[in-house]
């Protein structure tokens, strides 16, 4: 029996002569019309922006909280049995007898760099140090806050942000695109993910709403890894410097402030923009391998003057702990407490006092001893057993809170990081089997991720239980507890050192994903061809900067976080492209089936392009 053979007639109309030659035009117009508006809209009406994106983000958190969490867990799950199955983990993506084009150091290095690299700089301490003062165990009473009890619910929470949930989410679309591409010689470009569903309608409109989504995903992802990287090194520039004027020394810990940050911002992106123009195989592989070797001895510090029997021991149980949760930290999802459900589980005596009530007992980051002191009135007469109870009646609410500000924000930015971070790995795994870059983009960084959480934040959680640092790096804002931490551990010129040697790691962090973000835009513009013209991507790490630069001024405007405004666009935009991640996972399980068929009856070619 004839087996038809799988669509691989994809065009994309670029342009051939004047200044979008090589591109798509339609794509190229509408993601510069959609960024440029959002610059303006954010620079004219600052407050404005930010107040209607705030709405806009706890409407989608509201509505689609649970569909963030399940989802991630079956792309997960979806990974999992690819790799393990003998038929779909051993397909190699390119031509029989063709090797890889990078060797492995370089490979890791680079998926490292530009997947979690600035995320890591910030939050191997920042996350540890977080939730081991709220987490979902602590908030539902079982321990507390800030103690040793804590520190397995800590890192149970930590491991599942940075995991293997978040490197699956990448993974998705970076097999997506590289299977397709090197086994049925596709162009590198984000419709091609869903060619297997839809063929032939992914040439025309329906193909331009795909890539202008991952564009603008990309953007968003892009722009808060880099607001967050930016304030960090700001910090590590003042710790270095001292200089006062990058600084906000207005509240209880110092801050960047707004011009230190698009100060900061600048410089980064005008590297950024010399690497991407000299391409991946320059700039992007040679800052990947030296920020490698930069982390390995940041790391080694750690090692040799922090906390690494406490880490160690921490890792060990925190993994196991983490594998047998697993299942319930991907599908454990939470809804928001309505009114009526809260009032129907509190005791008779407080039902007439419901609305005060409710508002401290569903809040995920205070506490019930918080609860009692923000009462008013009559409410706050009510004995201590109803208050008890009133307290438990609004942990529903509490959970959803904590999960849809930690948890979803995190999948939220992974997915929208995904089209970038997910094409590079594609564009630099060319050759490699599907196990393979399933199990080395998946599993290796996040075992490697797990090694910096407990290195790092354990020292500084160490630091805290041994009263060592007498609650200086709880106090530290995220940005700055990596620095806070060093300054506790090690002292005089090797602080020093160790200092700016931090500072130089997270600005060629900060370049690598900012230079590869470049390329990928430009990637998927022009159809997939990876050698586009030196002025696009001029332009595009412009509008890039603006983009972050009008949003970081609109969060302080219109707040107190600079980074308020562009956390709240991220996850808006990253909603439309989880649904296009999940019509990924659809059609590639359709073409590795169908591949399997045909590669049975004989009638796979090799390159079935060819």
């Amino acid at each position: 029996m004839s087996i038809k053979q799988p669509f691989t007639d994809l065009e994309i109309n670029t342009s051939v002569q004047g200044f979008y030659k090589g591109h798509s035009v339609e794509i190229a117009l509408i993601s510069k019309a959609i960024m440029v508006g959002l610059v303006i809209w954010a620079l004219v009406w600052p407050a404005n922006a930010n107040k209607v994106l705030g709405s806009w983000n706890s409407q989608i958190l509201a509505n689609f909280n649970a569909f963030y969490i399940l989802i991630v867990g079956l792309f997960a799950i979806f990974l999992f049995i690819v790799a393990i199955l003998p038929q779909t983990g051993k397909r190699v993506m390119g031509r029989p007898g063709e090797g890889t084009e990078f060797s492995n150091f370089s490979w890791f290095s680079m998926m490292f760099g530009a997947g979690l690299g600035v995320g890591l700089m910030v939050f191997a301490t920042a996350e540890p140090i977080g939730l081991w003062g709220s987490n979902p165990v602590i908030l539902s009473g079982a321990v507390e806050a800030n103690s040793e009890e804590a520190l397995t619910s800590a890192y149970r929470y930590t491991f599942s942000h940075y995991g293997f949930h978040a490197w699956a989410i990448y993974v998705v679309t970076g097999l997506s695109l590289a299977y397709y591409a090197y086994t049925r010689d596709m162009p590198l470009t984000i419709r091609t993910a869903l060619t297997p569903l839809f063929g032939r309608l992914m040439n025309g409109f329906l193909g331009h709403v795909v890539d202008v989504l991952g564009v603008v995903a990309t953007i968003l992802g892009v722009s808060v890894t880099i607001g967050f990287g930016i304030s960090q090194f700001i910090d590590g520039v003042y710790a270095v410097t001292g200089m006062e004027w990058m600084m906000n020394l207005t509240g209880e810990a110092p801050a960047p402030g707004t011009v230190g940050l698009i100060a900061g911002l600048l410089l980064v992106m005008g590297l950024s923009i010399i690497s991407a123009v000299s391409g991946v195989g320059r700039g992007v592989k040679y800052l990947s391998n030296l920020n490698l070797v930069l982390s390995l001895i940041l790391l080694f510090t750690f090692v040799v003057f922090g906390s690494f029997f406490f880490a160690m021991t921490t890792y060990a149980t925190a993994l196991v702990d983490y594998l047998v949760s697993f299942l319930s930290l991907s599908f454990g999802a939470y809804s928001p407490l309505s009114a009526s459900a809260f009032a129907a589980e509190l005791p008779p005596e407080a039902v007439p006092f419901a609305d005060a009530l409710r508002g401290g007992a569903t809040n995920a980051w205070g506490s019930f001893d918080a609860f009692k002191a923000g009462l008013e009135g009559d409410a706050a007469a009510l004995p201590d057993e109803v208050l008890q109870a009133a307290y438990a009646a609004g942990e529903t609410g509490r959970q959803f809170g904590w999960q849809s500000g930690w948890t979803t924000f995190y999948w939220a930015w992974w997915i929208a990081f995904s089209p970038f971070v997910g094409l590079f790995l594609a564009r630099i795994s060319r050759g490699r089997t599907v196990r393979e870059f399933i199990v080395g983009c998946v599993i290796a960084p996040s075992l490697v991720c797990f090694a910096w959480m407990t290195i790092l934040g354990g020292t500084a959680i160490d630091l805290e239980i041994s009263g060592g640092a007498d609650g200086a790096i709880i106090g530290a804002s995220n940005t700055a507890k990596l620095f806070v931490t060093l300054g506790q551990m090690i002292s005089g010129g090797f602080l020093s050192a160790i200092t700016i040697m931090c500072v130089v790691l997270i600005m060629t962090f900060l370049v690598t994903s900012a230079d590869s973000g470049i390329l990928v835009m430009n990637t998927i513009m022009s159809g997939g061809d990876q050698n586009v013209g030196n002025k696009h991507k001029i332009i595009w790490g412009v509008i890039l900067t603006a983009v972050i630069g009008t949003l970081l001024i609109a969060g302080k405007v219109g707040g107190v976080d600079p980074m308020e405004a562009l956390r709240n666009a991220m996850i808006i935009g990253a909603l439309p492209f989880t649904m296009v991640m999940g019509l990924m996972c659809v059609a590639l399980a359709k073409a590795l089936y169908r591949d399997g068929v045909r590669a049975r009856a004989g009638t796979l070619a090799a390159n079935p392009a060819e």
